[in-house]
């Protein structure tokens, strides 16, 4: 009988097991955070650390932030300095009880300081700072929503990392009781009790677990160059990493966690962040329309003064306007509709992310709950197959039974171990999958 473990099907299915999670190239970490081997906590800091996209994101917040203090200016008053030269030629010139009377300078001078203030807008520039206000929200939980991501990402490279590191001791655990096996039944032949038929049987066993093994450092050292790439690390590719898979069981409240959700997870804020922000720009647009009221004063000095036109004089002006729309091409109400349908939209995008929500808590619940079986059903294999091994093994030291009988209780005890790993493994990824869910920070 063929190892289970030759098959292009098994091979496959142990290969399935190792996929790792796509992520983007960050820019290196601290060197003191890499001189040692990475645990889960120093994995993640090092990914986070200056990465380009959170970076990006974060600036982009930084950019709102300024445009909401550029909208605060509005409740300021504006104050500018102006200082002109004007040269007209000709002048006006006109013939007066037989001298010539010149009206203006050719050479014409001002300089004046100008002070305006809004009064009243009826609520537009309040509006305008809700909304940017609400804007920078947006920013900042966009960035929260990246790290989370890259967060998790790094999360599940490491746990690959070390779901394949157990892979492969599990096979290297199969090969020493294969080669020692195979030792034993050298003793056997030369003593005339087996044939070297057996050995041979042996020997393909052998190979076959020892390509599986080939299989598994090839997606372990893939998976140390996706780990190089988030830590912006490209030359590196065998980063250190520490850490041992362990089954860790946890109770689960479905609907305790679906609280959290709701309050903790970010694309709900972001949701809501749109939701807020369409309501405001209603606002904003019912106010665009209303009439403004400013004052303005100006201190200043010039020259073309009448009767000694060169000569430079202080001057003063006042003003006060009022500004009231009234026609503008129906671009406000339309504006209006364009702000509704937006609100509305907003409204049922929170509504689809809620039921998101319930969707990805209730699936990693389920993952975690038939993991965990899946862990107890590998122990018992396990355990059972632990005891087939020890009863082939002795029937075929007594030449009751064949050494098929070893090679196949060899095989059925690696796949229960596999089996095992693959459980935790499953297991550990359903917890955070239930952290992202509810939205829990798994950085620090």
């Amino acid at each position: 009988m063929s190892s289970p473990f030759s098959s292009p099907a098994a091979v496959v299915f142990a290969l399935a097991l190792l996929g790792a999670g796509s992520a983007a190239a960050q820019t290196a970490p601290a060197a003191d955070i890499l001189s040692d081997s990475l645990t889960l906590d120093g994995t993640l800091r090092s990914v986070l650390e200056a990465n380009p996209g959170v970076t990006s994101l974060t600036e982009l917040a930084n950019a709102a932030s300024g445009r909401l203090a550029q909208t605060r200016t509005g409740f300021l008053p504006q104050i500018t300095g102006t200082a002109t030269y004007t040269r007209i030629d000709p002048v006006v010139k006109l013939p007066f009880g037989g001298e010539t009377l010149q009206l203006a300078p050719n050479n014409n001078y001002d300089a004046h300081i100008t002070a305006q203030y809004l009064l009243l807008d009826f609520g537009k520039s309040a509006a305008t700072v809700k909304v940017a206000e609400s804007q920078v929200q947006t920013a900042q939980d966009n960035v929260n929503v990246a790290r989370r991501d890259l967060a998790f990402n790094a999360a599940q490279v490491y746990y690959n990392i070390l779901f394949m590191r157990e892979s492969i001791k599990v096979q290297d655990a199969q090969i020493a009781s294969l080669q020692a096996h195979r030792n034993e039944m050298e003793k056997r032949v030369q003593g005339g009790v087996s044939t070297r038929f057996d050995v041979t049987t042996t020997d393909v066993r052998i190979t076959q677990a020892q390509n599986t093994k080939i299989d598994l450092q090839n997606q372990l050292r893939n998976q140390q160059v996706q780990l190089a790439r988030l830590l912006h690390k490209p030359t590196q590719a065998d980063i250190p990493v520490k850490g041992r898979l362990a089954f860790q069981p946890q109770s689960v409240n479905v609907d305790a966690e679906l609280t959290k959700a709701y309050e903790n997870r970010p694309e709900i804020k972001l949701a809501r962040d749109a939701e807020n922000t369409a309501t405001l720009q209603q606002r904003l647009i019912e106010r665009s329309n209303m009439p403004s009221l400013g004052v303005g004063a100006q201190v200043g000095a010039k020259n073309g003064y009448l009767p000694e036109l060169n000569q430079i004089k202080p001057n003063t002006v006042g003003v006060v306007q009022l500004s009231v729309p009234i026609y503008d091409g129906n671009k406000n109400k339309n504006q209006r509709v364009e702000a509704l349908a937006n609100a509305r939209s907003a409204v049922a995008r929170t509504q689809d992310t809620q039921e998101q929500i319930r969707a990805d808590v209730r699936q990693a619940a389920n993952n975690m709950e038939f993991s965990q079986a899946r862990y107890d059903n590998a122990e018992r294999q396990i355990a059972q197959a632990t005891d087939a091994l020890t009863r082939a093994r002795a029937r075929y030291r007594y030449d009751v039974g064949t050494n098929l009988d070893v090679l196949d209780a060899e095989t059925q005890l690696a796949q229960a171990r596999l089996a095992r790993a693959q459980a935790i493994y499953n297991y550990t990824l359903g917890q955070f999958q239930l952290k992202r869910a509810t939205g829990e920070q798994i950085w620090q």
